[in-house]
């Protein structure tokens, strides 16, 4: 008799324990399928679709605020990083959607990247999507302020610069008008006229020149260019100023570099730093020009004696109409945009532009290009001198015979 209880008993603790172990386990798939829903959550019908096909930033968030649907604009933009948004602004403004259910817009100020301090400007939309997610939308507006703020400096800019001269010629050819009996006032003020004219022409043609080269297509045509050459022909042209205030241009030795560029703007960039080398000298001081190659990088620097920059103007130098000395830079003809033009041009080639200098003591700017690819000879083909020389340029310049 015990016996049969203890086989019944036995079934029945066994009945027990299979029951409960069938019950943990409905209950830890329950679990599982609980989780992957969380770490693989199902995007609303078409959010995916529509999502791809955006050209701006998209980004899908979930309770947790783990994105689990984006764009490919806004991994470009650097908004999203290891599946989590990068900015605390966007985390707050879904913080805020989710506690009112009210959409939002508003237009934010976002760093580019943990290093520096540039930033990027957005008009970012976010709205419930259902009743767990929300879906953020970011419009990059970064170019077009960028290029609103150029307009209004511009126009601000040119129309205090241009009211100088005009102003001027107004004036002189007043007074040359009241001065037509009297020879000598006449060709003094037709001289002042001429100087005016002058200098509201070179100014126009900066301007101009400036336009150009903040164009994309400003490096239409690249070619491969000797440096030497570059800088032999910036030299040439500053050589009758610097004789008439007795100032030496000196120039170091043959390099070897080629750069791939427009030879007419790096001409351009390199005189401009001469051209200011020896109008901020003083009579019987030396300005010297010299190349450097060093590990793919082509280094062209200009150094003067002159009366230095203050270091409270370092970083301003190189702003369109910015001039050191006023008094100086008017007396010698300067616009304001001949340093402005050089670091157009040496960005536009690929370069920067770095300046170190000492009051009292001189300037130096330094050009940093990358040094081009040395073109590929044929030793097999027997070839004149000339007949290859032209060959490899037009291989370098990208022509067609």
């Amino acid at each position: 008799m015990e016996s049969t209880w203890l086989v019944l008993l036995s079934l029945a603790l066994g009945l027990g324990v299979g029951a409960g172990f069938v019950t943990l386990l409905h209950v830890a798939e329950r679990h599982g399928r609980r989780a992957s829903e969380v770490v693989n959550p199902a995007v609303p019908d078409g959010i995916d679709q529509v999502l791809d096909a955006l050209e701006t930033a998209g980004v899908v968030l979930d309770p947790s605020n783990n994105v689990i649907k984006t764009s490919p604009g806004a991994l470009t933009l650097g908004l999203v990083w290891n599946q989590q948004l990068v900015h605390p602004e966007l985390l707050e403004l879904a913080r805020r959607v989710r506690s009112s259910g009210e959409p939002i817009s508003e237009d934010l100020v976002l760093s580019r990247g943990p290093f520096g301090d540039a930033s990027m400007r957005f008009r970012v939309r976010l709205a419930r999507l259902g009743t767990r997610y929300v879906l953020l939308l970011a419009e990059d507006r970064t170019e077009a302020f960028r290029l609103d703020e150029v307009r209004r400096d511009f126009v601000a800019n040119i129309s205090h610069e241009l009211k100088t001269p005009i102003a001027s010629v107004g004036l002189l050819a007043e007074a040359l008008d009241q001065a037509a009996d009297e020879p000598a006032q006449v060709r003094r003020f037709a001289n002042r006229l001429t100087t005016e004219s002058a200098r509201l022409g070179r100014l126009t043609q900066e301007i101009i020149e400036l336009s150009r080269l903040q164009a994309q297509d400003a490096l239409a045509e690249p070619e491969n260019l000797s440096v030497d050459d570059i800088v032999a022909a910036a030299i040439d042209q500053s050589r009758v100023v610097a004789e008439a205030e007795h100032i030496t241009i000196v120039g170091g030795k043959k390099s070897g570099a080629r750069v791939f560029g427009d030879e007419a703007l790096l001409i351009v960039a390199v005189h401009n730093l001469v051209a200011n080398a020896v109008n901020y000298s003083a009579e019987g001081s030396r300005v010297g020009v010299g190349v450097r190659l060093q590990k793919g990088i082509v280094e062209i620097t200009v150094t003067d004696q002159g009366v230095g920059i203050q270091e409270a103007d370092l970083d301003r130098v190189f702003e369109r109409f910015f001039r050191v000395d006023q008094a100086r830079s008017r007396h010698t003809g300067g616009t304001g945009l001949g340093l402005s033009i050089v670091k157009h041009v040496v960005q536009n080639h690929g370069g920067d532009i770095r300046v170190w200098s000492q009051p009292g003591s001189g300037s130096t700017f330094t050009i940093r290009l990358p040094e081009a690819a040395q073109p590929i000879t044929e030793p097999r083909q027997t070839k004149s001198r000339s007949t290859e020389s032209r060959s490899v340029a037009h291989a370098t310049a990208g022509d067609t015979p």
